[in-house]
């Protein structure tokens, strides 16, 4: 029986197109049958979506195997890539992990949108990421009131209003100063932008919660429904925008099992110098790798001298010494 993979690429980018090109030689070389996008045309039989390109490629992916059970392997050529598994380089190990079964697949929540306007029949509608409400006309402020399981919690005037699913809370709804929320929590989050109003905190709620925005008759601008940053509906005063957990995840192909921490710390670059990891005993904090003497017995900030403080009291950055044994000391590996 042939094994089909889809190859989705950004067919903007020339980089994405050559990136596309080896990986199509890949998969021959391994036995595979490769697809391309123009030439699918039901995504039964497939195995895998290989994926080049950043995470709007991916989320472009998953628009074409919505519903199924085939999952996505995403090839980073972005700039954060939160979504995607593996790099340029990586590519032809990549393609044998796929060729070897040596893959996990990871569930991801998604939500479903459902758009009631005035006169008009409902829209529905879903999203990996998020689904935002926005102003339509860039000059003036879209006034509308929150609402969850139900019950109304505030109006105001924003730029928009973020509805986000756990995996989307690195993409718009971080920009707009929401939490960054760890893939395995069941949760959705809502997040205002530029709100003119007192309490206008990020929301986060439990999975059976319901989420509604709805642009208010005294808005001063219409509003514009997106999803995943991809597809959009226009949302004329007094429309009402539902957002509820789906029950259809999105499957995403793992090549590696590290933690989301590590992902978080090598997309963003975010500083580590200086951890140790917790030091009970004398041990590290990874496995049980001794730390060094002259590092276990590096005093904590404002304790220096004293033989009774605790081990486990988190040190400060500028008290440590070098990287010992379990820390991050080089790249950090991506996470399953």
């Amino acid at each position: 029986m042939t094994r089909k993979v889809l190859v989705v690429s950004h067919g903007g980018r020339p980089e994405a197109v050559h990136a596309a090109e080896e990986a199509i030689r890949a998969l021959r070389t391994a036995g595979l049958e490769p697809i391309d996008e123009e030439e699918l045309d039901r995504v039964d039989g497939l195995e895998m979506v290989v994926v080049l390109g950043g995470d709007g490629t991916i989320l472009r992916a998953a628009e074409l195997v919505h519903g199924s059970q085939v999952p996505l392997l995403g090839v980073n050529l972005g700039h954060v890539g939160f979504l995607a598994e593996s790099e340029r380089e990586q590519i032809d190990e990549a393609v044998r992990r796929i060729a070897s079964g040596e893959y996990d697949v990871e569930e991801r929540r998604t939500v479903d949108v459902r758009v009631l306007r005035p006169g008009k029949e409902p829209v529905t509608d879903w999203a990996l990421n998020e689904a935002t409400v926005e102003k339509a006309d860039r000059a003036r402020m879209v006034e509308v009131v929150v609402e969850v399981d139900g019950r109304p919690l505030s109006s105001f005037g924003c730029d928009g209003v973020v509805m986000a699913t756990s995996t989307g809370s690195t993409a718009h709804a971080f920009s707009a100063g929401g939490p960054v929320v760890w893939p395995d929590v069941d949760a959705m989050l809502l997040v205002p932008v530029s709100a003119h109003a007192l309490f206008a905190r990020p929301l986060v709620v439990g999975p059976g919660s319901v989420l509604a925005v709805e642009v208010l008759g005294r808005s001063p601008s219409d509003g514009v429904l997106t999803c995943d940053g991809r597809r959009k509906v226009d949302l004329p005063a007094g429309t009402r925008v539902e957002v509820r957990r789906s029950p259809v995840p999105v499957r995403l192909a793992r090549l590696s099992h590290a933690p989301f921490t590590d992902r978080l710390v090598s997309r963003f670059a975010l500083p580590v110098t200086g951890w140790r990891g917790r030091a009970p005993n004398g041990t590290a904090g990874r496995g049980d790798e001794a730390v060094p003497p002259a590092a276990a017995e590096t005093p904590a900030r404002g304790r220096v001298g004293d033989p009774a403080a605790d081990a486990d009291e988190p040190r400060h950055p500028d008290d440590v010494g070098p990287l010992a044994g379990g820390a991050l000391s080089g790249p950090v590996e991506e996470p399953a």
